[in-house]
């Protein structure tokens, strides 16, 4: 089933809260260790959103 270029807006869009949400904990700790474990979260949610924006791109193109 192919993705529409909203669907996968939308699923960058809660994409980015929980990136927020994960950004909002690495603010909150002074632990080395958990700052560690949530900068690899952060850039694991990065790259998901990056891969959901292309999506929504290739959607689009498709679309037109």
């Amino acid at each position: 089933m192919a993705v529409s270029a909203e669907e996968s807006l939308q699923r960058a869009e809660e994409l980015m809260e929980r990136l927020e949400q994960t950004r909002a904990r690495l603010e909150a700790t002074s632990d080395p260790d958990i700052a560690i474990e949530v900068l690899t979260e952060l850039a694991e949610i990065a790259k998901e959103v990056e891969a959901q924006l292309s999506k929504a791109k290739r959607a689009a193109d498709a679309e037109a």
